[in-house]
């Protein structure tokens, strides 16, 4: 089934060349079927490129997804036409009547600054606030997921001594099947670009909490609540080969410290191309995440989202 994007998106051209069946707001209107309704919060700088890799990573799911965008209406980034804000995006004010089976938070180049000092934090507050009661699975990307767990849980992050860059092996942490990771490897890997980190300790004194992966260079990687419904990733599974690259070498022309990306390119040699590894597992992640999270638990009438907060903690065999 296909993704349903606002009609002329700049993503759709990109996705159709991959062969990426994507279906616009015209086409869908006349689809009968409802399908799952997703907001994403973007907050990265380049509003193109993680909407397409964002879109990419979901389109490989067998159910029909609607998207809508929304951007903060408290800071207005600097990397994206006006125009492209105006027609594809909308403040949480215009949507905050909505009900939404899941949302996806991005990442933002903001991660040490303290949270406070945020230009958008109290919106972002606002917005987290809200999804508790207007939508079912919350699926929090890196900056995005440290932010969801200061804010929920008061869990601080910690600066790294040095950027966390790469692709780094993983592996299952809890001991219990996790549907979020139904099929994977016993090992796998995902794309780390960070300056911060959070620690193991402090998830742990948290009792509705769990660490569901982990990796022994970049240290944890998924932590969900008990229910599905607040779901944290510390790293990049979206991202394109191109991505660390194309960071490692503007990281390089603006003078500033940078390592080559561990894992990344062939032979460790930045004049080589990038070897991927980690499309694969991304496409399981988000895959899952739709299937296990949001379409097989939300209700049909989202409207009844505020009467199901007490969510299931585990499926009949303890997974979660």
């Amino acid at each position: 089934m296909p993704i349903c994007i606002p009609n002329n998106l700049p993503a759709a051209q990109t996705l159709e060349q991959e062969r990426i069946f994507v279906m616009d707001e015209n086409r869908a209107s006349t689809q009968d079927i409802r399908p799952i309704k997703i907001v994403i919060l973007n907050l990265m700088p380049n509003k193109v490129v993680t909407e397409t890799q964002l879109l990419r990573a979901m389109s490989n799911s067998p159910i029909q997804v609607e998207l809508d965008l929304m951007c903060t209406a408290s800071y207005q980034p600097t990397h994206v036409a006006e125009d492209h804000l105006t027609k594809f995006y909308e403040t949480f004010d215009q949507i905050k009547d909505r009900y939404y089976d899941g949302m996806i938070i991005t990442g933002a180049p903001v991660e040490q600054m303290p949270f406070e000092e945020v230009k958008y934090w109290d919106e972002l507050v606002e917005i987290m606030e809200w999804s508790k009661t207007h939508v079912y699975s919350t699926f929090h990307i890196c900056w995005g997921a440290q932010a969801g767990l200061y804010y929920h849980y008061g869990i601080p992050k910690y600066d790294t001594p040095e950027k966390v860059f790469g692709v780094f092996e993983h592996s299952l942490t809890w001991s219990k099947p996790v549907k979020l990771f139904r099929g994977f490897d016993d090992v796998f890997y995902v794309p780390h670009s960070r300056h911060t980190e959070l620690h193991r300790e402090d998830i742990e004194k948290v009792p509705e909490l769990r660490i569901l992966s982990e990796s022994d260079e970049s240290g944890v990687y998924a932590i969900s609540d008990l229910h599905g419904r607040q779901i944290f990733i510390t790293g990049h599974s979206e991202y394109d080969a191109d991505t660390l690259k194309n960071e490692y070498f503007r990281d390089l022309d603006k003078g500033l410290p940078i390592k080559i990306p561990r894992n990344y390119f062939k032979d460790d040699d930045p004049n080589n191309d990038p070897v991927v590894r980690w499309r694969s597992a991304a496409t399981l992640l988000y895959t899952n995440w739709l299937n296990y999270y949001v379409y097989q638990e939300t209700p049909f009438d989202l409207k009844l989202l505020d009467n199901i907060r007490d969510a299931k903690k585990s499926g009949p065999d303890g997974e979660l």
